[in-house]
């Protein structure tokens, strides 16, 4: 029992260390869907394709 006990402490302690880190950008919303979804890597993904197209249009 006493173990559980401790081992429980110890995950709650790393739990709020996480927490504390993490700050404002920490989001414990769980799942996002419809407007509130928001996907930042879209500019990089646009500019790869944009480079890969470039890279094809020069081969020919």
């Amino acid at each position: 029992m006493l173990k559980i006990f401790v081992g429980f402490v110890i995950f709650a302690a790393l739990a709020i260390f996480v927490i504390m880190k993490g700050g404002d950008s920490l989001d414990m919303g769980g799942e996002k869907h419809g407007a509130d979804a928001v996907h930042a890597p879209t500019e990089a993904a646009s500019g790869a394709a944009s480079a890969a197209s470039a890279d094809a249009s020069a081969a020919k």
